[in-house]
């Protein structure tokens, strides 16, 4: 009888326990979904990139009723470095090449004719601008050569010559970039640029003085370091 009473007794005990355990509080903290925040953009250090865009060119100093105002698309290939500062400053040096596909023709009077391209362009600039987290506005301006081309006859007189020349000049311009992944960042910009005067044709009755101006709106995208 009393076997029965302490198994009783000890069985009760157990199961009060067993209810003030399922009463307690839970250690552990319940399970949740964790999404980890996206790698913050860096704007530091080197990149590459690709470009494309269209051109507007014009020959100045009367040379356009010849020469034409040869336009066209053009695309190539950008690199450069950036360095920021402060909390939202950035410096660098950015240089690209141009693939350039502008062309005009003209022929101001009968029995002549001119016509004219840019097949290359080229600029080496320091730019500067302000980030906002993933965007960056810009200003740029620096160095830019060109390779125009130039043709012109005269059924006339017999005259027909063609002439190809690199000709150096200035670069300036704005653009917007903005970072669409940890290391790819889309850009839009505008760059005008003037070459310097340029005799084509000398030492012939028909030599042409001039200087290029070329207007470019161009996108890309750039790869960073």
């Amino acid at each position: 009888m009393r076997k029965s009473l302490l198994s009783a007794l000890i069985a009760s005990m157990l199961a009060a326990g067993a209810a003030d355990a399922a009463d307690l509080p839970r250690r552990s903290a319940p399970m949740e979904d964790y999404y980890s925040p996206a790698p913050a953009f860096s704007w530091q250090g080197f990149y590459l990139g690709v470009n494309a865009g269209y051109g507007f060119s014009a020959f100045q100093k009367g040379s356009d009723g010849a020469l034409g105002e040869p336009d066209g698309w053009l695309a190539g290939v950008t690199g450069g470095f950036n360095y920021t500062f402060g909390p939202n400053f950035l410096v660098g040096l950015e240089a690209d090449f141009d693939f350039s596909g502008g062309k005009s023709s003209r022929s101001p009077v009968a029995g002549v004719f001119g016509s004219s391209g840019v097949d290359n362009i080229m600029t080496v600039r320091p730019r500067a601008g302000v980030t906002f987290d993933r965007a960056l506005v810009f200003l740029t301006g620096g160095f830019a050569g060109v390779v125009a081309n130039a043709t012109l006859g005269n059924a006339f007189t017999g005259f027909y010559a063609q002439q190809s020349k690199f000709l150096p000049g200035w670069a300036l311009g704005a653009g917007i970039e903005y970072g669409l992944a940890p290391n790819l960042s889309a850009k839009a910009e505008y760059l005008f640029t003037s070459v310097e005067s340029e005799r084509y044709f000398e030492f012939t009755p028909n030599a042409l003085h001039s200087t290029l101006d070329t207007s470019l709106i161009r996108g890309g995208f750039n790869y960073h370091f």
